[in-house]
């Protein structure tokens, strides 16, 4: 007996007695798998009758005599992720070119746990978090679906670089809760691997994805003056320095230099950058000195008459936010007033003789005439109480 794909030539007695046809396979199955068989009895007096296979899905079944079997291939396997829950077709008996029956076929594709948990693209994003998120908060939310409909449940992979940051308390909600506080002056990035994986499947499929956390600078940090010493190791507070300049009595009018640096400050929340507004508190003597409030530059207003009753004056600045005058840092500013350097210092002598013994070691004195030690002495006539001399 001939065989053929969709048809198949039987006896004229077949073509009766056959009803609908309700089966099931699994998704995967090989082809040649079996289906259900025909309860048609037909027509004993018909010579031959034809039974073919029509409908959507008809391409996916072929007959073997009475038999009804899968139709598949390795380049078209059954994956009812892919073609439904159901196959759908129709069976019609002829005899002599006339329909005498016609039955449907429902064939259901079982499913067969084939497929892995897959994050959505979405939810596993590059995304930002403030520093000052509190702790114990929901900071962002995960999710996986798995093609075969199973139950996901969300895990923190320990071995990731800041898994003690985060946590997971609800396994089936994929939402992440920070656990511990958050710094950008500290770490401004975090890495995190979390895993999906089936819950109510014998195979527990996994996948993981790996989440990357900006952290966002927020406003807690207070201004402070540069240079910046840290008052420990690894500490992000700073010292502020004593700022210092000198300035004589004749001199008026001055943008004053100072050291170890030019007076200026810096928002500690280098992420933010507020703007800073500087100002005096005290000391500024009646407004002998000015301060410009945006740029730190102090300026002498006027001149200091007699150093020996103002020998130095001590200023106590201020940088403060624009938008919050509550965050400030305060620096002591010294000024000394010197007297007008006139004259150059003056050696006591033209030439100095000198005498050393031979393998002498580095650190030997120099001697003059009579065992005496060598003495260099200078004077200077803006200091005339002041005469300096050293040995050699």
């Amino acid at each position: 007996m001939a065989t053929e794909l969709g048809c198949d030539w039987l006896a004229a007695s077949l073509c009766l007695g056959g009803s609908d046809i309700l089966a099931a396979v699994k998704e995967n199955s090989p082809t040649g798998e079996f289906i259900a068989n025909l309860s048609v009895t037909g027509d004993p007096r018909a010579s031959a009758i034809r039974l073919c296979l029509t409908g959507n899905n008809s391409d996916w079944f072929f007959l073997e005599g009475r038999t009804i079997r899968l139709n598949t291939s390795s380049a078209r396997v059954l994956d009812r992720e892919v073609q439904g829950p159901v196959l759908i077709a129709e069976l019609t008996c002829y005899e002599d070119d006339v329909i005498q029956s016609q039955y449907r076929i429902l064939v259901q594709i079982l499913n067969e746990n084939d497929n892995r948990p897959n994050f959505l693209p979405e939810t596993i994003q590059p995304f930002s978090v403030s520093e000052l998120t509190a702790v114990d908060s929901v900071v962002f939310s995960v999710k996986a679906v798995d093609a075969d409909g199973d139950m996901i449940r969300y895990t923190i992979d320990q071995s990731s670089p800041d898994a003690s940051f985060f946590r997971i308390d609800l396994p089936n909600s994929g939402n992440v809760v920070l656990d511990k506080p958050l710094d950008y002056e500290t770490r401004t990035q975090l890495q995190l691997l979390i895993r999906a994986e089936e819950a109510n499947s014998v195979e527990k499929f996994n996948t993981t994805a790996n989440l990357t956390v900006n952290i966002e600078d927020g406003d807690d940090q207070y201004p402070h003056f540069l240079p910046c010493t840290p008052v420990s190791p690894g500490v992000p507070v700073c010292t502020n320095p004593t700022y210092t300049a000198n300035i004589t009595e004749t001199l008026q009018e001055l943008t004053l230099q100072f050291s170890p640096g030019p007076i200026r400050a810096e928002d500690g929340d280098r992420g933010l950058d507020a703007p800073l507004v500087y100002s005096i508190l005290s000391g500024d003597d009646q407004g002998r000195f000015d301060i410009n409030e945006l740029s730190g530059e102090i300026t002498l207003t006027r001149r200091v008459d007699d150093r020996h009753l103002m020998p130095s004056f001590t200023l106590r600045v201020m940088a403060a936010q624009q938008d919050d005058p509550l965050k400030y840092s305060v620096a002591v500013v010294l000024v000394r007033v010197l007297g007008q350097n006139l004259f150059p210092p003056l050696f006591n002598r033209t030439m100095y003789k000198g005498f050393i013994i031979q393998s002498s070691s580095p650190a030997s004195i120099v001697s003059t005439y009579g065992n005496q030690v060598l003495l260099v002495q200078v004077s200077d006539r803006d200091f005339s109480d002041v005469r300096t001399a050293a040995p050699v």
